[in-house]
């Protein structure tokens, strides 16, 4: 396992920083957020130290999917809440603090106050066609 010794979330995983654990298993960790946007806001993390989601091997990424999928059910269980968000900030410019790839699992309710902004544009056909050509051309290089 690749780790970074100043992580904060290797230091969790590693077990050299205590956390509210809820989840482990031998590729994730999964614990509560230490400054919740809501009542049970809670992390998924590989344990291996991974920066962005692209660095990951695909295997690792879809355990970290299964775990958020389980304990967002439990959490949604637990706490009682409507729906659940599921955030992946990946690098500083989308609002990665943490340079650990980590998914938050955000409970919601009716009303909560927690927002945010989507302030949807349209898609131009042409540059929708140079997109397609673009983005279908580095998925295949």
């Amino acid at each position: 396992m690749v780790s970074q010794a100043d992580c904060i979330f290797c230091k969790i995983a590693g077990g050299q920083v205590p956390c509210h654990k809820l989840y482990e298993d031998e590729q994730v960790v999964s614990f509560l957020d230490a400054g919740p946007l809501t009542r049970g806001h809670t992390l998924v993390v590989p344990k291996a130290h991974y920066m962005t989601l692209e660095a990951m091997p695909a295997e690792l990424a879809g355990s970290c999917m299964a775990a958020v999928a389980r304990v967002g059910r439990a959490v949604v269980a637990a706490t009682g809440a409507g729906a659940w968000n599921v955030l992946q900030n990946n690098g500083r410019v989308a609002g990665q603090v943490v340079e650990h790839v980590h998914f938050h699992i955000i409970p919601r309710a009716e009303g909560d106050g927690l927002g945010y902004r989507w302030p949807a544009g349209t898609l131009d056909k042409t540059d929708a066609e140079q997109l397609v050509g673009a983005i279908t051309e580095a998925l295949s290089g």
